[in-house]
C-alpha cells in the first residue's frame, strides 16, 4: 500500500474512533498549563520558532535559525511551536489547546498564525490563524503533509513548506489540489499479473469501508446529539456535551488561569500598569465566582473574569472569550447574530469553530445552563436578571464583572 493511501487510512480511522468514542462518552479539551503556556510565549517573543527538546534531534538549531530567518522574510506573524503532545500533558494533547493558550500569552497584536504540532498525528502539523482566514492557514499548513514533495520529508523540512503555503495565501487550493492527487491515486498491481496485490485489495479496501464507517458512525453521533437535546425551543442550536461535561477539568483550568492572573497581578509594576486595579478585581471577582460556583456556567464566568483581568493587565481589551461556549476560549471575530424568535440582531464575539459553523448555516455549539422551571437551555436564555452570563454574554454584550451584582 501507498505511503499516501496509508496517510488517508490513518486519518479515517482515527475520524472513526473519534466518531465512536464520543457518542456515549464525554471527553473534554479543557485542560491548560499556564506556566508551560507561559514558557512558550516568552520564548517567542524573541524569535517566532520554538522546538521542545524533544524534536532538537529532528530539528536542530542550525534547522530552526533557518526556519525563522524564513518566517522573517514572509513579513508575516507566523509562530511554530513544535512539542510533543499527549493526554494528560499541560495541553491535554490537544494543539488547538496549545494554539489558543500560546496565543492568549502573547502581546495582543492584530493578526497572527500559529502551526503547532498535532496531538493525534506527531509527524503531522495543525494551523491556526486569527482573526479570520486571511492567509488561509488552516488548509496551507494540512495540505503541507499531503505533497509528494514532503511525502517523506522529516520535521523541519515540513515545516519550511507549511510556511511557504501558508506565506503563499493559497491553502485552499493547494489543500484541494492535494486532495485531488490523493484520490486519482491508482492501487498497486501485482507483478506479473493484471489482477491487484493482495496488499493492494486490503488497502483499497479499507480506503472504501473505513469512510463508509465513518460516516456511519457520524451520523449515529448526530442523531444521539439531536436526540439529547432537551429544548425543543432552539432547534438551530446544539448544546456543548462532549467538551463541557468534565466539570472538573474545566474547574482545574479555571483555577490556574486565576492563580495565574494573581500572579500577574503581583508582578506588575504599579506605576507602569495603568489596568492593574481593574484586573485586581477582576481577580478578586474571579476567585469569588470560582469559589462559589454551582456548575460549568459559573466556572465559565470565572475563566471570563481571568481573562478581563489579563486584558486590563496587557493594556488592551481584546476580544472576550466565544460567546455561544466561552470554552472554546478567546473568540477570533465579531458577528451578527439573531436569537431564535427576535428582529434585533446580535454583536457578538466568536470563535472561529463557531463562526464557521454560522458561515454554513451550521448549529453552533453552547454552553447549557438549568432555568427556572428546571429545563436545560442556552445560557444566554436564562433571564439576565438571573445570570449575569446571560446579562454579559461573557463579555460579548458587557464586561463580565459587570454582570456580577445579578443572581448567578
Amino acid at each position: 500500500m501507498s505511503t499516501d493511501a496509508k496517510r488517508v487510512i490513518t486519518a479515517l480511522a482515527a475520524l472513526l474512533l473519534t466518531a465512536l468514542t464520543t457518542t456515549g462518552t464525554a471527553g473534554a479539551a479543557d485542560g491548560d498549563g499556564p506556566s508551560a503556556g507561559q514558557r512558550i510565549a516568552n520564548a517567542l517573543r524573541t524569535s517566532p520558532v520554538y522546538v521542545d527538546e524533544a524534536y532538537a534531534e529532528a530539528v536542530p538549531p542550525s534547522r530552526q535559525r533557518q526556519l525563522a530567518d524564513r518566517i522573517r522574510r514572509t513579513g508575516l506573524p507566523i509562530k511554530v511551536v513544535l512539542i510533543p503532545l499527549t493526554k494528560g500533558d499541560a495541553f491535554d494533547g490537544e494543539s488547538d489547546l496549545l494554539a489558543g493558550t500560546v496565543r492568549d500569552r502573547l502581546p495582543q497584536r492584530r493578526d497572527l498564525v500559529v502551526i503547532t504540532s498535532d496531538g493525534d498525528f506527531p509527524d503531522s502539523l495543525q494551523g491556526y490563524e486569527w482573526p479570520g482566514d486571511t492567509h488561509q492557514a488552516r488548509r496551507a499548513v494540512a495540505a503541507a503533509g499531503f505533497l509528494d514533495e514532503t511525502r517523506d520529508a522529516g520535521l523541519a523540512d515540513l515545516t519550511a513548506k507549511a510556511v511557504d503555503l501558508v506565506a503563499e495565501g493559497k491553502g485552499e487550493q493547494r489543500y484541494e489540489e492535494a486532495m485531488s492527487d490523493l484520490g486519482g491515486s491508482a492501487p498497486p498491481a501485482q507483478s506479473g499479473s493484471g489482477s491487484t496485490s493482495d496488499s493492494g485489495r486490503t488497502g483499497w479496501w479499507l480506503l472504501i469501508a473505513v469512510p463508509a464507517l465513518a460516516l456511519t458512525a457520524l451520523a449515529t453521533r448526530a442523531a444521539l446529539l439531536r436526540s439529547r437535546t432537551p429544548s425543543p425551543g432552539v432547534p438551530q442550536l446544539v448544546f456543548a456535551t462532549a467538551r463541557a461535561a468534565d466539570e472538573a477539568r474545566v474547574r482545574r483550568r479555571a483555577e490556574a488561569e486565576v492563580l495565574a492572573l494573581g500572579e500577574a497581578t503581583q508582578a506588575a509594576d504599579v506605576t507602569a500598569t495603568p489596568g492593574l486595579q481593574q484586573a485586581l478585581d477582576a481577580y478578586a471577582a474571579a476567585g469569588t465566582v470560582l469559589d462559589e460556583a454551582r456548575g460549568l456556567p459559573d466556572l465559565a464566568g470565572a475563566l471570563a473574569l481571568a481573562q478581563e483581568g489579563r486584558d486590563a493587565l496587557a493594556g488592551s481589551p481584546g476580544l472576550p472569550l466565544c460567546f455561544f461556549n466561552p470554552l472554546h476560549g478567546r473568540a477570533a471575530l465579531r458577528t451578527g447574530w439573531r436569537p431564535l424568535g427576535r428582529r434585533d440582531r446580535l454583536d457578538v464575539a466568536v470563535c472561529q469553530e463557531c463562526a464557521d459553523a454560522l458561515r454554513d448555516r451550521r448549529a453552533p455549539e453552547v454552553l447549557p445552563d438549568t432555568d427556572e422551571d428546571g429545563r436545560t437551555v442556552p445560557y444566554f436564555e436564562v433571564p439576565a436578571g438571573l445570570s449575569a452570563w446571560a446579562a454579559t454574554g461573557y463579555g460579548s454584550l458587557k464586561p463580565p464583572s459587570a454582570g456580577l451584582d445579578r443572581g448567578r
